[in-house]
């Protein structure tokens, strides 16, 4: 006989849609609190001596349009793979934390008109997305995958905000 005490789980498996709905409204809520505060044709941003490497205004909302999908569908994922399991609560403060910094970076650099500081805060928001991806590794290895794109490519907007930091 077994002496491993019996466990319930935490709670049961979120419905489908429920999570669904959820998380794409986390995603476009998200998406529109940054969009407000990006301002590329502000006469400040325009008077900043952007890198060659910049890609064309354009570029950027294909991207996080398609990187807001990627990451709702992880969260929708780890959502589920993790209900009713000790992950559950530290993984989603960790998504929680890691979509608000991506929101204040752009009050931050657009609004606040602040390259060193959105230097610094990109760091800790490309830090959490990379924790959250090696995090997920275990009980949501899609979810861990599909984060993949976001960590490169705010990878490349740390570099992207450090170059402009440091030459303005």
């Amino acid at each position: 006989m077994s002496t491993a005490p019996v466990t319930a789980p935490l709670r049961a498996r979120p419905a489908g849609p429920t999570v669904v709905v959820g998380w794409a409204l986390a995603l476009v809520a998200v998406s529109l609190a940054g969009g407000l505060a990006s301002d590329t044709g502000s006469s400040w941003y325009e008077g900043l001596d952007l890198p060659p490497f910049q890609p064309p205004g354009p570029v950027f909302g294909i991207v996080w349009t398609v990187l807001y999908v990627l990451i709702a569908v992880a969260g929708i994922t780890a959502t589920r793979a993790t209900a009713g399991t000790a992950a559950f609560r530290p993984v989603h403060l960790l998504f929680a934390v890691n979509l608000v910094l991506n929101v204040a970076w752009s009050w931050i650099f657009f609004q606040g008109h602040a390259p060193v500081l959105a230097g610094i805060e990109v760091v800790v928001l490309l830090a959490t997305t990379v924790t959250l991806a090696v995090r997920l590794r275990g009980p949501a290895p899609r979810s861990a995958v599909l984060l993949v794109p976001y960590a490169l490519w705010v990878s490349f907007a740390t570099v992207l905000t450090w170059t402009i930091a440091l030459t303005n």
